[in-house]
C-alpha cells in the first residue's frame, strides 16, 4: 500500500504529464497552463516529503539490520525478554501524518520514472528534472513567440484579390532606408521560349508609418484575363499570379477553375521544442500541393490569428497587429503565398472566442489590423465599414459573409426567434439579392462563404454556428433552393470546427422545389490547429422539416484543406464540381457534384443528395 505522501506524489505526477500532453498535442487552451504550473508545485512538494520519508525509512532499516547483527544489544535483550518477539513500538516508524512507513522499502527505478516516486539520488534527480522540463515546454510554447518574435522588423509582400484585369498587392516595410518603394510587374508567358515583357511601373510608396503598421496596398490594373504575371517590389520581394478568367469561362490551359479553402492557424502546433516558434506545418503540407493544383486563390475562412490561445497578452491594437505579423513572418509562409493569392473572411479568434458583441471592445482594436492586412487587398466590399463582399470569376460567383460583426448575442434569444440575426438586415438583404441575381452565361455555381458551419450537425457549441440562428438560416435555405431549382448549383463553404464535414440539404418532401435543388456544404478546417479527440458531428431529428444528410465526416488531422475544381460537362450545359480533401498533406477523399438540368425531372434521391 502507498502512503498518503506517495499517493499524492503519484497523482500529481501523472496529472502533470496528462495535462502537458493535452496542452502541447491536443488543445492549447488558456485554462491549462495555470493547472500545469499548480500540478508541478504540488508534485515537488509531495516528492520532497516522500524523499524525506524514504530516507527515514532507510535509516530505520539500517538500524534494524545493525540490531539484528549484534546479539548483545539492548534490543536483543529486550527481544529475549519478550520471548524472541520485537515489541510493536520498536518495529514501526510513523511519518508526520501518523501513517506507517513501509520497512526499508525504496522505490525501484521503473516506479520512479513511471509514477514519479523517489528512488536513488541519481534517478530522483532525473525524475524531478523530467517533470520540470515538461513544465518548461509549456512555458516555451506560451511565451517564446511573445518574448523573442514580435516581428516588428517584418518585411514582406503578398498578392490579394486577383480579378480578370486587376491584382492587389500588399506591402510591409518598416525600414525607412528602403523608401521610396517601387512596385513593378511584367507579363510572363507560359511558353519559356517566348520573350518576356519589359517591367512596367505600378507606382511608388514614398512613406510608410506606424499609423498603418508600415503597410500599404497597390492595385495593378489593365491586365489580360487568364494570363501569368510577375510582380516585383524594390525591397527585395517578388511573386507570381495568374489573372482570373472572364465570367462564365474556364481556363483552357487546365480545363478547370480551382480554388482552395481552409481556416484556423496556430503556429508550432502540435508543439515541438525543436521547431521555430512561428513554424506552421500546415503551410508545409499546403506548399507541397500548390504546384499541381493550379489554384486561382486560397479562401481563408477566418481565425488567421488566435489572439486568446494559449494566452491573451493584450487587447490593444498593437497586440492584434503583432499576431498578424507573426503569421506572415513564419518561414513557411512564402512557400504558400509566392504564387497563390489569399482572400480572407473574419471569424471569432480574430477578435475573441465566440464573438457576438458587435462593436464593443475589443472589436475596434481587432478590426484595425484585419483591415490593414486583409481587407485592403480583398475583393471590393459593400462599403468602407463593411467586410462582406461579392465577386465573380470564371464559372462561379462568390459571397463572402461577415458572421461576427452583426450577429445577435447567442443568449437569451432562442435559435428560431425571428428577431435573432447573424448577418444583420443589410447584409442579409445583400445575400438574398446575390442569390436571386442571374449571373452571366456560363456561371454555373454560386458559393456562399461562411466562417461558421451552416449545418447544425455539429453538436458541440452549436449555438455559435448557424444552428443558433435557425429562422434566418431557413430564409437563406429557401432562397438557395429557389436558385438551384433554376439549374444553378449552390454550395456553402465553411470552416471553424477543426474537422471536416460534407452535408446535403435536400428541400422538404412534397414542397415546391424538386429534389435536384439540393444544396451542399463543405466545411473544412484547420489549416494548422488541434482537432477534437471526441466526435462532435452527427445527424439527429429536428423540429422542422429541414433534413441535413451527412455525406462524409472526417474529424482527425491537424491540417486540412479542400480544393474545389469546377469543370464543364458535355457541351457546357452542365457544371461539374469535384471536391478534394487533403489531411496532413495526403489526399483523403473526393466527391463529385453536377448542377441540375432545368426540366430534367426528378433526379434519384441518391444522385441529388450524394452526387455522382
Amino acid at each position: 500500500m502507498l502512503t498518503y505522501t506517495e499517493t499524492g506524489t503519484v497523482i500529481s505526477s501523472v496529472g502533470l504529464r496528462i495535462l502537458v500532453y493535452v496542452f502541447l498535442r491536443w488543445i492549447p487552451g488558456h485554462q491549462l497552463p495555470p493547472l500545469i504550473y499548480l500540478s508541478l508545485l504540488s508534485y515537488l512538494g509531495f516528492f520532497a516529503r516522500a524523499w524525506r520519508t524514504a530516507g527515514e525509512a532507510n535509516q530505520w532499516q539500517a538500524r534494524k539490520e545493525q540490531v539484528t547483527a549484534t546479539p548483545s544489544s539492548d534490543a536483543s535483550l529486550k527481544g529475549s525478554a519478550n520471548g524472541g518477539k520485537t515489541r510493536k513500538g520498536d518495529a514501526e516508524l510513523m511519518d508526520d501524518d501518523g501513517h506507517k512507513i513501509s520497512r526499508g522499502r525504496e522505490p525501484k527505478i521503473a516506479r520512479s520514472l513511471v509514477y514519479g516516486l523517489p528512488s536513488s539520488s541519481l534517478w530522483s534527480s532525473i525524475t524531478v528534472s523530467l517533470h520540470v522540463i515538461l513544465a518548461l515546454f509549456v512555458v516555451d510554447m506560451v511565451y517564446r513567440s511573445q518574448l523573442f518574435h514580435k516581428s516588428s522588423d517584418l518585411s514582406f509582400a503578398r498578392v490579394g484579390y486577383v480579378s480578370d484585369t486587376t491584382a492587389s498587392i500588399l506591402v510591409r516595410e518598416p525600414n525607412p532606408s528602403q523608401l521610396p518603394i517601387y512596385v513593378s510587374y511584367r507579363s510572363v508567358p507560359d511558353n519559356k521560349a517566348a520573350p518576356v515583357d519589359a517591367w512596367k511601373s505600378v507606382g511608388q510608396l514614398y512613406w510608410l508609418s506606424n499609423e498603418t503598421d508600415f503597410t500599404s496596398s497597390l492595385t495593378i490594373s489593365k491586365l489580360s484575363p487568364t494570363s501569368r504575371y510577375q510582380y516585383s517590389v524594390s525591397n527585395n520581394h517578388t511573386g507570381f499570379f495568374i489573372t482570373a478568367p472572364r465570367a462564365g469561362e474556364i481556363p483552357e490551359a487546365t480545363g478547370k477553375f480551382t480554388f482552395l479553402a481552409s481556416s484556423c492557424i496556430k503556429a508550432n502546433f502540435p508543439y515541438s521544442p525543436f521547431s521555430h516558434a512561428l513554424s506552421v506545418p500546415g503551410f508545409q503540407h499546403l506548399a507541397k500541393w500548390i504546384p499541381s493544383l493550379h489554384a486561382s486563390f486560397m479562401l481563408f475562412l477566418g481565425d488567421f490569428i488566435y489572439i486568446d490561445v494559449p494566452r491573451r497578452f493584450g487587447s490593444d491594437v498593437e497586440s492584434y497587429r503583432q499576431q498578424y505579423r507573426q503569421v506572415y513572418a513564419s518561414g513557411d509562409f512564402p512557400a504558400v503565398s509566392t504564387s497563390l493569392p489569399w482572400i480572407h473572411v473574419i471569424d471569432d479568434h480574430d477578435i475573441a472566442n465566440d464573438w457576438d458583441q458587435g462593436l464593443a471592445d475589443p472589436y475596434q482594436a481587432a478590426i484595425e489590423p484585419w483591415n490593414l492586412y486583409h481587407k485592403s487587398v480583398n475583393p471590393p466590399s459593400a462599403g468602407n465599414s463593411t467586410s462582406y463582399a461579392t465577386f465573380t470569376q470564371g464559372p462561379a460567383s462568390f459571397f463572402l459573409l461577415d458572421t461576427r460583426r452583426y450577429r445577435s448575442p447567442t443568449h437569451p434569444l432562442a435559435p428560431a426567434a425571428p428577431e435573432k440575426t447573424m448577418l444583420g438586415s443589410t447584409q442579409l438583404s445583400s445575400l438574398l439579392a446575390f442569390l436571386r441575381h442571374r449571373d452571366p452565361p456560363g456561371v454555373k455555381w454560386k458559393f456562399v462563404i461562411s466562417s461558421v458551419p451552416f449545418t447544425r450537425n455539429w453538436r458541440i457549441n452549436a449555438a455559435d454556428t448557424w444552428a443558433g440562428f435557425l429562422y434566418e438560416r431557413n430564409l437563406i435555405l429557401e432562397a438557395m433552393w429557389d436558385v438551384s431549382a433554376r439549374g444553378v448549383g449552390v454550395i456553402i463553404i465553411s470552416g471553424d470546427r477543426h474537422e471536416f464535414g460534407a452535408t446535403a440539404f435536400p428541400p422538404p418532401k412534397d414542397g415546391k422545389w424538386p429534389l435536384s435543388a439540393t444544396v451542399h456544404e463543405f466545411s473544412c478546417s484547420p489549416l494548422n490547429q488541434f482537432y477534437l479527440p471526441t466526435r462532435s458531428y452527427w445527424e439527429a431529428e429536428s423540429d422542422d422539416d429541414v433534413e441535413e444528410v451527412c455525406i462524409k465526416y472526417i474529424p482527425d488531422g491537424n491540417s486540412k484543406f479542400g480544393a474545389v475544381e469546377l469543370e464543364g460537362v458535355g457541351k457546357g450545359e452542365q457544371g461539374l464540381l469535384r471536391y478534394r480533401l487533403f489531411v496532413d498533406g495526403v489526399e483523403s477523399w473526393q466527391h463529385v457534384l453536377t448542377t441540375p438540368l432545368v426540366g430534367e425531372g426528378e433526379r434519384k434521391w441518391s444522385e441529388a443528395v450524394w452526387g455522382e
